[in-house]
């Protein structure tokens, strides 16, 4: 099968300095996987450096790099302007001697751009958005800091895709209420990559304290607030955070800072540690220090630190939505706490550092489930199964322009047809579409 995957903004060579992550990680291990089982796959990211080649073979599939926006990275938001020349251009190339058979499109950028190439073929498109704009406002409230055009084309994208792939139960559930049928919704989990995330090798260096470890960015929405406040219950353990800048940049970053003061205020500051940025391929030593990884983010569709926490055998206790409630079997392999409740996010935490027992059966159980439910294998299966059932089924479709929006009237109308829509919202692991695939 020929497969194109459309990523702009982060495709699977950009991470020149170390192993792919994220958006990045997930877009290059699906290739990679695709490719090994035999398929022709390419996929597509915008050129943003004229030193690169234009075409390049990574793992057995090919990436190509395309000559549209600035030469330099460019935040996502101001890559909009660029989707219908994007969309041209990745069109004009499938008119050529290779034409997919199947269009993958990542993130809502990547999304348009395919929806714009093929909406005059019968070539199906496949939508991961890996992250949704309406979720990330509700949950961010005024923190949210996405741009306004982002929520209304990624309803409109959902009216020009054949099949939208979902990473948590909570994505499916938030996809049909931005209108997409509950039979075009697929639930396919990310991977994790279980040769890198193992319970056998090095640890990180630590005291004698028990160890309660955040692995994500320093940004609001991502938690550690909740933690440091948390620690106030937990007892004598250390809190390690680890993200965000190098750690010699620590000093002057803003949200850094925040967190610090937060910790002097709570009187917790000598539990608590900011260790920055940790290269990815260091990230499994760290997470077989802890005695527990705390997952607290406002919102995580994929749950990936819960996920690689897991694999090392690391109990998880998390957030009860997103990715994190569908990886996080409560009580099984973790444990899973209201969001935003403190006060048992605390208590929580201290009677499972006292539970040496429980905590190494959390542990086993956890590796278990990654290894039978969260391999990059896995994930790719079920988008082949998923391709196989969408190729030669389409039907041209339009698709809306890029246009600009008026945001305050986006939040009225958006805030109207959320509370209008939850008062039929489906039940968390119900579907009427392919789950798992």
């Amino acid at each position: 099968m020929r497969v194109g995957l459309v990523c702009a903004h982060a495709g699977p060579s950009r991470s020149a300095e170390g192993p792919p992550v994220g958006t990045h990680e997930h877009v290059a291990r699906v290739a990679g996987e695709l490719a090994g089982r035999g398929h022709d796959v390419r996929v597509y990211e915008r050129r943003d450096d004229p030193a690169l080649a234009a075409s390049v073979e990574i793992g057995g599939y090919r990436v190509e790099r395309v000559p549209v926006g600035p030469a330099q990275p460019t935040a996502t938001a101001d890559l909009v302007p660029y989707v219908p020349e994007l969309g041209r251009w990745l069109a004009e190339r499938w008119a050529g001697e290779w034409t997919p058979e199947v269009v993958h499109g990542h993130y809502w950028i990547g999304g348009l751009a395919a929806a714009h190439a093929v909406r005059e073929t019968n070539i199906p498109v496949v939508q991961t958005f890996h992250s949704l704009g309406v979720e990330q406002r509700r949950h961010l409230g005024r923190q949210y800091a996405g741009p306004g055009e982002r929520i209304p084309l990624e309803r409109a994208l959902l009216r020009a895709v054949d099949v939208a792939v979902a990473q948590c139960n909570d994505e499916v559930d938030e996809l049909t209420r931005m209108g997409l049928r509950r039979t075009s919704v697929a639930m396919v989990p990310t991977g994790v990559d279980v040769e890198r995330f193992h319970p056998d090798g090095e640890a990180a260096p630590r005291d004698r304290r028990a160890r309660i470890l955040s692995v994500g960015g320093l940004s609001p929405g991502h938690g550690q607030d909740d933690l440091i406040r948390a620690m106030r219950l937990v007892g004598d353990a250390e809190l390690v955070i680890a993200g965000g800048p190098p750690a010699d940049q620590l000093a002057t970053h803003a949200e850094a800072r925040r967190l610090r003061e937060l910790a002097e205020r709570t009187g917790v500051a000598d539990q608590v540690t900011l260790v920055g940025a940790v290269p990815h391929d260091q990230l499994a030593t760290w997470y077989r220090s802890a005695d527990v990884v705390a997952c607290t983010p406002h919102y995580s569709c994929a749950g990936r630190v819960s996920l690689e926490a897991m694999a090392c055998g690391v109990p998880v206790v998390g957030y009860a939505m997103g990715g994190i409630a569908d990886a996080v079997v409560d009580e099984v392999t973790g444990r899973l706490v209201p969001p935003g409740d403190v006060r048992t996010l605390g208590m929580t935490l201290r009677r499972l550092l006292a539970d040496n027992a429980g905590r190494f059966a959390y542990g086993h159980a956890a590796v278990d489930r990654v290894r039978c439910s969260y391999t990059w294998e896995r994930t790719a299966g079920a988008l082949e199964r998923l391709y196989e059932r969408v190729v030669g089924r389409r039907t041209p479709v339009e698709v809306p322009d890029v246009v600009p929006v008026d945001v305050d009237q986006l939040v009225e109308d958006d805030a109207a047809t959320v509370a209008e829509a939850d008062t039929d919202a489906p039940v968390r692991g119900t579907t009427a579409g392919p789950v798992g695939v």
